[in-house]
């Protein structure tokens, strides 16, 4: 006997004369009742985690198949971090950090090493963490000298008195609190700075100087990957044993991005939320929809206040709302339940999941999974 049909034992049976359909009513679900009440709950996952690392254009025929392949090793890598947190009893916060610094560091992806670049050549990196259990979060945008600027929100979240910091005032209070940084030569990666100067060129905008400490532009650059048309922020949402949820976001934004401009990313709500009472969310995608929307908070509010399964709520504000607007991208999500769920509306999301006890899911392409 399905969840569905215990759901449905107070449907009374129509077209019947009322007598029969009570007294049909009656047997019928004294008959279902006892099948529920022999139905176990459906059991919590000890742990969970879902990772994104960016959504947008990708297609196998451009893509090929060592580009690929070292994109799911990635993948497979950020739920090997997670599962170490968690595994040992760590707490979704640890895991999120975990799993975001890797990527921070992987220059695969647009956080950290590897960012892109803004239109005057500079890579300015935004991020953000939240706390389920307490609705604590930090942010920051547009730094400049931070090695992994997750751990710099963090730290906002949990040293200071502030939700968010930005620019040279999150620089100084990372160096108070003894955050590691790095030259602009650290997050230099040859096929961001050529992206750049190809979206310059087709601005007519001018192509700014070469970042100090970056080695020597090659005579030939690599075609080996795919056009950048794709954003690769970086995201994680975990569940821990003690039923805790949070979300972590990290982005270098968007190629060629105007002066000071900020994403979703840091934006409590927009792309970044957690709270146990529904759900964590991160999200990848064009951040000026998202934060128009609202849309992690919107998703964990249609299931704390509408009673919305996880994925119909992902599904309801990515694939209708933010579509309807005319944004593209994506979000990974998990509930304190275990419930977890991705949602996209472009042709590729680099996404993973791995439930305690389960086996790792790594998916690029729309369909695959």
């Amino acid at each position: 006997m399905g969840r569905r049909a215990c759901y449905d034992a107070g449907n009374e049976p129509l077209g019947s004369p009322p007598m029969i359909r009570r007294t049909a009513l009656a047997l019928f679900a004294a008959a279902l009742l006892a099948g529920c009440a022999s139905q176990p709950p459906a059991k919590r996952p000890a742990w969970a985690l879902a990772v994104h690392g960016g959504a947008g254009v990708m297609d196998r025929e451009t893509m090929g198949p060592e580009t690929e392949a070292a994109y799911r090793a990635a993948m497979n890598a950020a739920l090997e971090r997670g599962r170490a947190v968690l595994d040992r009893g760590g707490s979704a916060l640890d895991a999120v950090e975990a799993v975001v610094r890797g990527l921070e560091d992987d220059p695969l992806f647009n956080a950290g090493r590897g960012a892109v670049f803004t239109a005057d050549g500079r890579n300015e990196l935004d991020a953000a963490i939240m706390d389920g259990a307490t609705l604590k979060a930090g942010a920051v945008a547009s730094v400049t000298g931070t090695k992994n600027p997750i751990t710099l929100a963090r730290a906002v979240m949990e040293k200071s008195p502030h939700v968010m910091l930005i620019g040279q005032g999150a620089e100084k209070f990372g160096q108070a609190q003894g955050v590691e940084r790095a030259e602009p030569a650290w997050f230099f990666t040859e096929r961001r700075w050529q992206s750049l100067k190809k979206s310059l060129a087709q601005r007519n905008l001018p192509i700014p100087a070469r970042p100090a400490g970056a080695p020597p532009e090659p005579a030939q650059v690599s075609d080996a990957w795919p056009e950048d048309r794709k954003f690769g922020t970086v995201g994680v949402v975990a569940l821990d044993r003690a039923g805790h949820v949070a979300a972590g976001t990290s982005t270098g934004g968007t190629t060629a991005k105007l002066w000071g401009r900020v994403g979703d990313v840091p934006v409590i709500g927009a792309g970044t939320y957690a709270s146990d009472a529904s759900c964590a969310v991160s999200a990848t995608g064009t951040g000026e929809y998202f934060i128009r929307l609202g849309v992690a908070r919107e998703i964990c509010a249609l299931v704390e206040y509408r009673g919305m399964s996880l994925q119909d709520a992902a599904d309801e504000v990515i694939q209708k709302r933010v579509t309807a607007l005319g944004g593209d991208g994506g979000v990974v999500a998990l509930a304190p339940d275990g419930q977890v769920a991705w949602s996209f509306n472009t042709s590729g999301m680099y996404r993973a999941r791995l439930v305690e006890g389960g086996q790792p899911v790594v998916g690029i392409f729309k369909g695959e999974d």
